[in-house]
């Protein structure tokens, strides 16, 4: 289980002191820059299973995202407005001419965000299972969210996500911290449709067939892009003009989604 989530294979990871936070990130590969978003409770080694694939034509920036795996958390929110701010900040640190970026989870809603504020910044966007209305996780979900704080600690020894943390974190001890803000986060309300219709950007949306939220809702924000709204035409006349596509990933999960050869390959088509 922890293996699927972490990888041995380690670049050489440097900090970048961008927008008021110590972001860890590490780059891997050669090519166009992929700028890779990881999930609540993770880091970049989640990727450790596709990373050969993605890195195979591209450059992946992986950063650790604020108070997750290498990178400490600093005195605010967890908001993906503020961490997708890290990330366009770390894309002119780093001298990258409209990376891709692409965002699992967390990660997605803060790749979405990276495209609303700084669409200069962005040339696609993949966004993999990422949620744009709270409402779209269904009740069961959201309550066990709602059990999400510091308080969980004890629940949570024996999982991935907690020896990661154990291992990478610059203070280990932050860990209920962390449980703490996530949870904090996940009890706002949200609905970004309107930011979704307002895309700049040629965006895929990726989501598994048994996600979080249902495929409908996926196929609902694809409508919001002029997807799914008309017969696509024999010379793809029909598909939304902003390029964008849809891709629900057959036999997956929200929770492994993120590790699977088929959520790489995907990705890579869209972007080639």
């Amino acid at each position: 289980m922890a293996a699927e989530r972490t990888t041995k294979t380690k670049g050489a990871g440097q900090y970048a002191e961008v927008n008021g936070i110590n972001l860890y990130y590490e780059i891997h590969g050669a090519g166009r820059p992929l700028v890779l978003l990881h999930g609540g409770l993770g880091s970049g080694e989640m990727f450790g299973p596709v990373m050969a694939q993605l890195t195979e034509h591209r450059q992946v920036v992986a950063p650790d995202l604020q108070g997750h795996g290498r990178t400490a958390d600093i005195d605010r929110p967890l908001d993906i407005r503020l961490m997708a701010d890290d990330i366009a900040a770390l894309i002119d640190h780093l001298g990258l001419d409209k990376p891709d970026v692409v965002g699992y989870s967390l990660g997605g809603g803060v790749a979405f965000q990276v495209a609303v504020r700084h669409p200069d910044k962005v040339r696609r966007l993949v966004l993999v299972s990422a949620n744009i209305r709270r409402d779209a996780i269904p009740a069961e979900m959201l309550a066990q969210q709602g059990q999400v704080s510091g308080a969980a600690v004890d629940f949570l020894k024996d999982t991935p996500m907690y020896q990661l943390y154990q291992r990478v974190a610059p203070r280990p001890e932050d860990f209920p911290r962390l449980l703490d803000k996530i949870g904090e986060s996940m009890s706002k309300d949200f609905d970004f449709s309107e930011d979704v219709r307002g895309l700049k950007v040629p965006t895929l949306i990726v989501a598994a067939d048994a996600d979080m939220a249902p495929p409908s809702h996926y196929t609902e924000v694809f409508k919001l892009l002029g997807g799914g709204l008309r017969d696509g035409g024999w010379m793809g006349e029909g598909r939304p003009k902003g390029g964008h596509a849809l891709a629900i990933l057959p036999g997956l999960t929200h929770y492994n989604i993120y590790s699977s050869p088929l959520f790489a390959a995907v990705t890579l088509a869209f972007l080639e």
